[in-house]
């Protein structure tokens, strides 16, 4: 493997930067792995692993993550698109295959809409399309321990929110995936200036994933316990993108690429490369008749077909 290269960037005056792997012989466009808030540039060990052989990968800390300068109050997602757009403009490259997951789909959708044709493809997964009031209110009672200074208490209940606690549905690696979560938010909101800050704007969050999109080759998947948003409601958002996937991955819930990393790295190493996905690892457990199970995540169809 290549030895990392740290770039630093700034955007409208906020410092950034981004790590990336090189990749002499690539097969397809450098990848951009965009993650949820406390998700920096070194959070993504597995991509680098399927990826790195493959594409150039490129992972970071945008404006409000990691060691970036935090975002100003108020800030909109524009200049975290341009962040993106100053990424991609310092590799020097026409094109860049996009990942985005969780709150990082967001800016990943917003980055292929407002510059189509610099995105080759576009992975979204875990996509929060649709936040309901009450968890909003669940959300905003976790941050409210911040005020507390209740920190372990914060990183614990704002883990559980994010999964699926329901132990009629198999998840696999559920406790693993919970303690990791945990531990991470606790670690971030330890040692990390803004860390809160970034947690709040995160929950807080109401991003736009509405006005479609087309020309960008798209795969959506969602883990088939998602109670973040619903793999059906995240499906109906993959309808919005023209000629996009959806797929469900079975055993998993929002917390998928922590519950089943080398089979996603590799479904998304896939798609990146134009490689067939009906084989992939990551559809193997709904591969069986299954009671709870996406009948898309089976057949693999296109999105609202």
């Amino acid at each position: 493997m290549p030895d990392e290269i740290i770039r630093n960037l700034s955007v409208h005056g906020l410092r950034y930067s981004y790590r990336t792997l090189p990749q002499p012989s690539p097969r397809t466009e450098p990848v951009i792995v965009l993650g949820g808030a406390l998700q920096g540039m070194y959070g993504w060990p597995q991509m680098d692993e399927h990826l790195g052989p493959q594409a150039q990968v490129v992972t970071a800390d945008l404006p409000g993550m990691g060691g970036a300068d935090p975002l100003p109050p108020g800030t909109g997602d524009d200049i975290l698109y341009a962040a993106v757009a100053g990424i991609i403009d310092d590799l020097a490259v026409p094109r860049v295959n996009l990942f985005g997951f969780s709150y990082g789909t967001s800016i990943a959708f917003g980055c292929a809409r407002q510059n189509p044709g610099r995105i080759a493809r576009l992975v979204l997964g875990g996509v929060p399309a649709h936040i309901s009031d009450a968890q909003r209110t669940q959300w905003g009672r976790a941050v409210d321990r911040l005020g507390a200074g209740d920190m372990q208490g914060l990183a614990t209940l704002t883990a559980e929110a994010l999964m699926c606690l329901d132990p009629d549905r198999t998840v696999h690696r559920r406790e693993l995936a919970r303690r990791y979560v945990r531990r991470s938010f606790l670690h971030a909101l330890t040692h990390s200036p803004h860390a809160a800050q970034s947690l709040r704007r995160a929950l807080g969050h109401r991003p736009d994933f509405s006005g479609g999109l087309s020309g960008v080759p798209a795969l959506v998947f969602a883990g088939e316990h998602d109670t973040v948003t619903s793999p059906e409601r995240q499906r109906a958002f993959a309808a919005t993108i023209e000629g996009s996937r959806f797929l469900t991955i079975g055993d998993s819930d929002h917390w998928v690429v922590l519950e089943r990393p080398d089979d996603v790295a590799d479904l998304v190493a896939r798609f990146f490369t134009d490689r067939p996905l009906e084989t992939a690892p990551a559809l193997g457990a709904l591969a069986l008749p299954r009671p709870r199970a996406s009948a898309a995540g089976a057949a693999l169809p296109r999105a609202g077909g």
